[in-house]
């Protein structure tokens, strides 16, 4: 929409570039999520482990006018993709084709806003590949040697690791694959695995010798470090990634193979190498840049352009290996310029009711079933932010979402929004007031607010800025909830209007102009509530401010009409959809043998010898703090839902200290 006359000039936020190039002298982001295998429907930890948290710090850029690319897509080679198609009786392309578009729809739904949503079954991808193997290849990075694979002789093929499961030789889980443990999240070859079947046909396979390629690691190791040390420092890595970088460094990096003896997958380009191709996590990294030389020709300029972007990356922790070591050593031994990690935001996992989300067994909430339960978008994603398992793994509850909805979205934000603007239409016939300064000057009240607001602001964009997306949203909604602690404060009601007539018109202005900032500050997080927002106020969506100011909503402004942002879900519902998506409060039987230990009771809280660690030190201050906010906000009987917003933070607060005693005590 074009900008009103009676809208601050300047602030509306610019139309989004479909031809995104970096800027010289400016700030340029390059963002990614990892690439979600496209052989199945993503669950709601595949989502709020990368593609919503990636969206969140896309859209964080726009909203700031910072130049940003947010690239990604599905990751469609590899035996996960044979395997399903297997089953599935098609063809892998045709299982790609048919996956590809679920993807893009679940992702579309849930408002996530890629620049460009891309796939790797693409001649970029081959090209790009192919040109990266070969710079190794000339450059003595590459070792050919043998190496024993299990071979199914009823199958009369060799196994690749995820047609072959068996029992972890690390932590005795019995349906590990033989890439990768789920239970333990250990790295495996599928040689490794105790009695070992092959997936097609249960058969023991046997071991053979098979020719391969291997790349160097160890060579690339003192350039790869040295690159680690410097990225992740200034970059302020997710702890979980930085441990589990370490590790693979204190190790030392050993020789890695990097092809596969399948028909689905990248070409090795070299005689007498037909019928090899790369092994997937070789190559789906470079999925990355294919994908945005299929967004532009002028690729390079983000890819290889370090001086002048920043890279930033979002996965769930099983996926740091592949982004923090392989990928930047594989990048490295081009021996060319390229755009390497900056900064890298890992979850751990999220977990379903009482155990794992599961296809297979029905369990768990799933892209698609977020659509059939009639609860819109900005809901699902503000439960899964505020949720966001940033330090330890978080569960996904019913009950929980259904009373985050109802007392945090519905009783503080939508409460504040839809209390303004229906009293502006009724009092005021939706014409914003002018304010008379001599009769009604701003009040102790008024200067309070936007410190306050202020305050959060400097604290908001300070922990965006660090990629802390959970306590960005906080502390979004603590601006919310000082609106309705404003409103209480100066009693905005028909006694208000008739008998102190100024002193109302400056509250409303006030409180109009608060509710077009939360626009800017929720719409990194709830893009369609913030567009509800700005329709109502007849406003175009804004770009966030330096600072909080009673000037962005001028006098003779006409609002449209209240809409409800938010509608109440009966508890009921929680019993209705546990009994359709599953975690009836039973583990999925196929759980229960790995769940043999004896119950340990709970750790004690550590008692610190000495001076406590600085962290505990200023949590502890923050949790005290923060209690006596929400006693001060009982005692004074204040709104129901400021209280109740308060509460919510001191409880995360409480939460954040102990997964740090946690940690510590490790």
């Amino acid at each position: 929409m074009s900008t009103p006359a009676t809208i601050k000039a300047g602030i509306a936020m610019p139309p989004k570039n479909p031809n995104k190039l970096p800027i010289a002298g400016e700030r340029n982001v390059l963002i990614t999520s990892a690439l979600p295998y496209v052989n199945n429907v993503p669950h709601l930890g595949n989502i709020i482990g990368s593609t919503l948290s990636a969206d969140v710090y896309a859209r964080y850029q726009r909203v700031r006018n910072i130049n940003a690319l947010y690239i990604c897509g599905t990751d469609e080679y590899g035996t996960a993709t044979e395997t399903k198609a297997l089953a599935d009786g098609v063809t892998c392309q045709e299982l790609c084709d048919k996956y590809y578009p679920i993807h893009k729809q679940c992702y579309e739904w849930m408002e996530i806003d890629f620049d460009h949503f891309g796939r790797t079954t693409t001649e970029q991808q081959t090209k790009i590949s192919q040109d990266i193997f070969m710079r190794l290849y000339e450059r003595d990075l590459l070792v050919e040697d043998s190496m024993l694979q299990l071979y199914c002789g009823q199958c009369d093929r060799y196994l690749a690791d995820r047609f072959v499961e068996g029992s972890c030789p690390k932590c005795n889980y019995d349906d590990a694959r033989g890439d990768q443990c789920d239970q333990c999240g250990s790295l495996l070859n599928a040689t490794d695995l105790i009695n070992p079947r092959c997936k097609l046909d249960g058969n023991r396979p046997v071991q053979k010798e098979s020719r391969h390629l291997f790349l160097d690691l160890g060579k690339l190791q003192p350039e790869c470090e040295a690159w680690y040390e410097k990225a992740s420092a200034e970059g302020s890595w997710s702890n979980n990634g930085k441990v589990i970088t370490q590790s693979w460094f204190k190790e030392g990096l050993k020789l890695r193979c990097i092809t596969r003896d399948l028909k689905w997958g990248t070409p090795v380009p070299l005689p007498g190498w037909e019928g090899k191709v790369f092994y997937v996590w070789f190559d789906a990294p470079i999925g990355y840049p294919s994908i945005t030389a299929n967004y532009t020709d002028d690729w390079e300029k983000w890819w290889k352009n370090p001086e002048n972007v920043k890279l930033y990356q979002f996965m769930g922790k099983d996926n740091v290996p592949f982004h923090t070591v392989i990928f930047p050593s594989t990048l490295v031994g081009t021996g060319e310029k390229w755009t390497l990690l900056n900064t890298l935001s890992t979850t751990e996992y999220l977990q379903y009711e009482t155990g794992k989300f599961s296809k297979s067994r029905g369990v768990g909430i799933f892209g698609n079933n977020v659509q059939e339960t009639g609860v819109p978008p900005s809901v699902w994603r503000y439960y899964l932010l505020s949720n966001r398992p940033e330090t330890n793994d978080s569960q996904y509850l019913w009950k929980d979402f259904i009373a985050r909805n109802n007392n945090e979205l519905l009783a503080n934000l939508g409460n504040f929004v839809n209390r303004v603007i229906k009293f502006v239409n009724a009092k005021y016939e939706s014409n914003v007031p002018t304010l008379d300064a001599a009769a009604a000057p701003a009040t102790e009240s008024d200067e309070k607010l936007v410190r306050e607001v202020n305050e959060r602001l400097k604290l908001y964009v300070e922990a965006l800025d660090d990629v802390k997306i959970r306590e960005g949203l906080r502390l979004a909604m603590e601006i919310s909830a000082l609106g309705n602690v404003y409103l209480q404060e100066n009693k905005i009601d028909n006694t208000l209007f008739a008998d102190h007539r100024a002193r109302c018109d400056r509250v409303v202005v006030t409180a109009l102009n608060l509710i077009y900032f939360l626009s800017a500050i929720l719409f990194p997080f709830m893009p369609s509530t913030s567009d509800s927002i700005a329709r109502q106020l007849n406003a175009p969506v804004r770009l966030l401010p330096e600072s909080f100011a009673i000037d962005s909503i001028l006098p003779g402004h006409v609002i449209n009409k209240a809409e409800y942002l938010f509608k109440r879900i009966d508890e009921k519902q929680e019993d209705i959809w546990r009994a359709k998506y599953g975690g009836n409060g039973t583990e999925p039987a196929a759980d229960e043998k790995k769940k043999k230990r004896k119950p340990t009771k709970a750790a004690p809280a550590p008692v610190f010898k000495g001076e406590k660690p600085v962290e505990v030190v200023e949590l502890e201050k923050k949790i005290e703090e923060q209690g006596a906010k929400v006693r001060e906000l009982k005692t004074a009987k204040a709104d129901a839902a400021a209280v109740q917003t308060e509460v919510s933070a001191l409880l995360g607060l409480k939460k954040d200290l102990a997964d740090l005693f946690a940690k510590l005590t490790v």
